[in-house]
């Protein structure tokens, strides 16, 4: 029998890194929220692995680029690498809205797709995000949803979450 694997879901703007109304569309724009690397560490250590899940629709908008989103989030890896951890992997999707793909959020295309690809569990998993968005995508895919303030801190809900399971 296949063992399947519990993992966390993080959005990335709003949660990782701090949102920008006008989007992160460079490496320049990045900035890492304070205890994110910590609060994935403690997530590894608790057996999760860690799936970035995010909506790049600047992609589609013309604003920025595959190569400019893949920067980011290896400069987020490299983030996380110097402070004893990882990521383990990003999926994203370059869609606008009014395109109505599946792997945008508030659909689960994408969540789908990894625990497809990394055999995980969805009923003990969970997505942490900052819009509703998040929730109905983890709704759709059956995995549990944490709620963080936009900009707050991971390491505050990563408490209590370890706490619970």
């Amino acid at each position: 029998m296949d063992k399947f694997t519990r993992a966390i879901f993080l959005d990335r703007d709003g949660v990782i890194n701090r949102e920008r109304t006008d989007y992160v569309k460079s490496v320049s724009e990045l900035e890492i929220l304070p205890g994110v690397a910590e609060s994935i560490k403690k997530l590894k250590d608790a057996g999760f692995i860690i799936i970035v899940i995010t909506n790049q629709s600047a992609i589609n908008r013309g604003l920025t680029n595959h190569d400019n989103v893949k920067n980011i989030h290896t400069t987020i890896q490299d983030y996380c690498k110097k402070n004893g951890t990882l990521i383990d992997a990003f999926f994203y999707c370059p869609h606008r809205p009014d395109e109505n793909c599946m792997c945008r959020k508030p659909n689960a295309g994408l969540l789908l797709r990894a625990s497809v690809e990394f055999n995980i569990d969805l009923k003990s998993s969970w997505m942490i995000g900052d819009r509703d968005s998040d929730l109905q995508a983890a709704k759709l895919a059956g995995c549990n949803f944490i709620k963080i303030q936009s900009n707050g801190e991971l390491k505050h809900v990563i408490q209590t979450l370890l706490m619970n399971v």
